[in-house]
């Protein structure tokens, strides 16, 4: 094992947050209560959202944000099969079924084409046996992937013409924006670019809680009904309940669930909130860094770029062109490792994984681009305060095993 050892995430954490998670075990109010209304309120503000709710993970918001909008078993939602398992797996918490998209190969992100052909083979019942031919697709949940923002009126116009609702997977995406061209004006991923946007906050997002998440959405029925079912469905929250102010009673409105954020969680968050741009310019002077050490080697492909998106860089993929390699991308992953390089893949597409395909029937050819891609995808380390020493270190590792394993032009050819 090499002696310089490159996590793949590291948090950037300092004195605020340490004090004020102290300051909260000293108040005595340790669950949900005036911090993470704090939290809540100033989310809010910086992505320009009428209201925001604090949950305990992206995946809660998720599945919220499902309840919220009356999802009902058999309907169908179209997701990206280019994700993390959560953003398929609450869809299948409400009974429904996701009808998986193919990625665009240079963005990772969710193919709207190939989502247009879904739809028409799904009603002409040419998709999978797993998929009945009556299934009624009700929404989409597109994925920002690294935190690369979609075309948000692309999204958008899809949707209405397809009388969709739209709930964004944003776990990658904070602080994210796009904007249509030089010069429009840039939106911020959350203000108002679905009706639901949820974000994620473990430990190895671009701001962290440790564990939690936020949903943010200009509807105060959703935000209100997503507050109550984040709380056992009841009435009021405990900080309602057991303050000075607030009343004993309360009301089961529906059978909800345990999906609150605590006041120590919110308490790193409302200090990693104040340092979110600092360390998203942070991280892109990495990818910078990288982009330009790499540029020249032929055997990898460098994650696109976008001068009408501002990207949170929360990933930095690689892809690799195996032909030009003797290795496959699982072996360079290795070689990495061994050179104490922390790197993983984004992700498994979920058409992969035995439980879509023997539940639905997927199959590796149903979505052709994501199965090329993740078979040569690697994410090497990015984080803020990163050192220069461990970017030499990576850039180094990465070109010395592409010397090492280039294939000659004839074996190219051959």
């Amino acid at each position: 094992m090499h002696k310089n050892q490159v996590p793949f995430f590291r948090p950037y954490l300092d004195e605020l947050e340490l004090n004020e998670v102290l300051d909260t075990i000293r108040s005595g109010w340790l669950t949900s209560g005036a911090k993470v209304k704090r939290f809540e309120q100033e989310f809010a503000t910086a992505v320009g959202a009428s209201h925001a709710v604090a949950v305990n993970s992206c995946t809660a918001a998720l599945h919220l944000a499902l309840e919220a909008h009356g999802v009902k078993p058999g309907q169908g939602v179209l997701v990206p099969t280019m994700t993390f398992a959560a953003t398929a797996a609450v869809v299948r918490y409400m009974g429904a079924i996701p009808i998986l998209v193919d990625c665009d190969p240079l963005t990772n992100n969710m193919d709207l084409l190939d989502a247009e052909s879904k739809l028409a083979q799904l009603k002409a019942g040419k998709l999978q046996d797993g998929l009945p031919r009556d299934t009624p697709v009700v929404g989409m949940m597109p994925v920002h992937v690294g935190g690369m923002m979609m075309n948000i009126e692309a999204i958008s116009s899809f949707a209405s013409t397809h009388g969709l609702w739209v709930i964004e997977d944003a776990a990658h995406a904070f602080p994210s924006a796009w904007r249509k061209g030089p010069d429009e004006p840039w939106q911020r991923c959350g203000e108002g670019t679905a009706h639901v946007t949820c974000f994620s906050f473990y430990a190895n997002k671009t701001i962290t809680t440790g564990e939690g998440g936020m949903a943010v959405t200009e509807d105060a029925e959703i935000a209100a009904r997503m507050r109550s079912m984040s709380l056992h469905g009841l009435s009021q929250n405990a900080w309602g309940r057991y303050s000075n102010s607030g009343s004993w009673d309360y009301k089961i409105v529906a059978p909800g669930y345990k999906y609150n954020l605590t006041d120590i969680a919110a308490s790193i968050g409302i200090h990693q909130l104040t340092k979110a741009e600092k360390m998203r310019q942070m991280r892109e002077e990495v990818a910078s860094y990288y982009r330009k050490a790499l540029a020249s080697m032929e055997e990898i492909e460098l994650p696109a770029e976008d001068s009408n998106r501002i990207h949170s860089w929360h990933l930095f993929p690689i892809k690799l062109y195996l032909e030009r390699l003797s290795i496959t991308r699982n072996e360079f992953m290795e070689r990495l490792k061994e050179d104490g390089v922390g790197c993983s893949v984004h992700w498994r597409p979920l058409h992969l994984h035995p439980y879509y395909q023997e539940t639905f029937g997927w199959q590796p050819e149903d979505l052709p681009a994501a199965t090329a891609v993740w078979e040569r995808t690697i994410s090497l380390p990015l984080f803020p305060g990163m050192k220069d020493e461990d970017v030499e270190h990576v850039i180094r590792t990465v070109r010395s095993e592409c010397a090492r394993h280039a294939r000659s032009y004839a074996a190219q050819l051959s």
